[in-house]
């Protein structure tokens, strides 16, 4: 049987022990995203975190990222955009291959370190609809932000 959506680790980091996200509840929605690096977030700041990963779905279908909800009112962490898109066209783009990144900004007052194999995100494999007028038939080319500004 042919997998409909997953994760895979990107090229770059093929050799560095990432693990594909995983849900923790058999009720949980989302599967859990961990760092690929360390990296110290200063407040203040937005830092892009690795994750090693990309992700695979259908073409109704796109990748919503949210911070975990623990690690950001402990820690005064947030997505700068909120919630990511990852959209199905994103897998394997000519850019990137498809590597999720997260944006994360520190909204405290004091350095925060995130270690590599930190549990940082979720992702959520999510249907959307279209407008019966849709005539959308551009074609990605590019990585984070290549549909426009």
């Amino acid at each position: 049987m042919e997998a409909l959506r997953g994760f895979e680790v990107v090229s770059e980091f093929a050799e560095q022990d990432i693990h594909l996200p995983e849900r923790k509840t058999s009720e949980s929605a989302g599967y859990d995203i961990a760092s690929a690096a360390d990296a110290v977030l200063e407040p203040g700041r937005v830092t892009l975190i690795p994750t090693g990963l990309k992700a695979f779905m259908g073409l109704d279908e796109y990748l919503a990222i949210y911070i975990r909800s623990g690690i950001s009112i402990r820690n005064r962490l947030l997505l700068i955009n909120g919630t990511g898109i990852i959209d199905s066209d994103y897998y394997n783009n000519e850019e990137n291959e498809g590597h999720i990144m997260l944006a994360v900004y520190n909204a405290g007052d004091t350095p925060f370190t995130v270690h590599k194999g930190d549990r940082i995100a979720q992702g959520i494999f999510t249907r959307y609809l279209l407008v019966t007028e849709d005539a959308a038939t551009g074609i990605r080319t590019g990585g984070i932000g290549s549909t426009g500004v």
